[in-house]
């Protein structure tokens, strides 16, 4: 049993807890969640579960059936091409966006996400891959921040978000494997067209490392 959390910020410590345990796997897919049961497994009370499982169905990490209770969302390749459909399409436009607005800074902070990012070296076994997964997120969202966009980056954020929860699973199943993810130089490719203000290469690149990610998550579906 984990230990009990402090009140002032309960629900959101509740509610990241459950999420990482979603992210992790030991809350399945389409597990059934009981309040009687989390409150056991996070030794708080049923306030801040009920509180933290509203705010986790706000961003997709749970559903609610009236009358029959709540489950962590299913997945699925159809949600998971759609989401990478979305934030493909969210992406080239704050891409562009960012290579006609953006400035010394933001090019200085592709530099050192990128520099972070090269690291970690995902392929290796003793890899924390949370901390890739960060560095990874990062630098994504670094390439995008020059398009001063601060609507459409909220939304790219967000789908982001639920694209993680595919790739935790996808990392789980392939964890005892041989085959694991390579960077192939794409990441350093990405950021020198975009420096460059290479536009058709930056794209056409961005939508190549999409690609290729998500027919790998698929395969473990």
């Amino acid at each position: 049993m984990r230990n009990a959390v402090s009140s002032p910020t309960l629900t959101n410590k509740v509610m990241e807890m459950i999420r990482q345990d979603i992210l992790l796997g030991e809350l399945a897919p389409g597990q059934k969640l009981v309040v009687a049961d989390l409150k056991a497994r996070y030794d708080v009370g049923a306030s801040p579960i009920r509180e933290a499982l509203v705010q986790l169905s706000w961003k997709k990490y749970v559903n609610f059936a009236p009358q029959k209770g709540c489950w962590v969302a299913p997945v699925s390749i159809a949600e998971l091409e759609e989401l990478f459909e979305t934030g493909q399409l969210l992406s080239q436009a704050l891409l562009e966006r960012a290579m006609k607005n953006g400035d010394e800074a933001w090019e200085l902070n592709i530099l050192t996400s990128f520099h972070k990012l090269s690291r970690v070296n995902p392929a290796a076994t003793d890899v924390d891959f949370n901390e890739w997964e960060k560095r990874h997120s990062d630098f994504h969202l670094a390439l995008l921040e020059g398009s001063q966009s601060t609507v459409m980056l909220g939304l790219y954020r967000e789908v982001y978000e639920q694209i993680e929860r595919y790739r935790h699973i996808w990392v789980s199943r392939t964890r005892h494997y041989e085959e694991r993810y390579h960077d192939n130089g794409e990441h350093e490719a990405m950021m020198k067209a975009v420096l460059s203000r290479n536009h058709e290469a930056a794209q056409t690149l961005l939508s190549t490392h999409s690609q290729r990610a998500i027919e790998m998550i698929k395969i473990y579906l």
